[in-house]
């Protein structure tokens, strides 16, 4: 979802927003159509919490690298500390 949701930033900064919303609404549903079969077989096995923190650190490992090196974002502290409380809500909601 980071692609479809901040690539329009850089790459559709001159296109209508209506184009952009509709490019990234297109990457948006292929995204789709690969997490709802995983949420799916992952509901059971695991809590809805259980997938909403997995959800949370995937993105956060996603976005860290798309920030850096395709937004060209300065690596900053602040995902470091962000990493961490998503290390403190795995080990809660995994804990047990």
């Amino acid at each position: 979802m980071t692609f479809a949701w901040y690539a329009h930033l850089r790459e559709l900064q001159h296109k209508p927003w209506l184009v952009a919303a509709l490019i990234s609404w297109g990457i948006a549903l292929f995204e789709y159509l690969l997490q709802v079969p995983a949420n799916r077989l992952g509901y059971g096995p695991l809590s809805l919490a259980q997938l909403k923190v997995m959800q949370e650190i995937i993105a956060l490992s996603v976005f860290v690298p798309f920030a850096v090196f395709y937004m060209r974002q300065p690596l900053r502290l602040d995902y470091l500390w962000a990493a961490l409380c998503l290390v403190g809500a795995a080990y809660f909601i995994f804990r047990g």
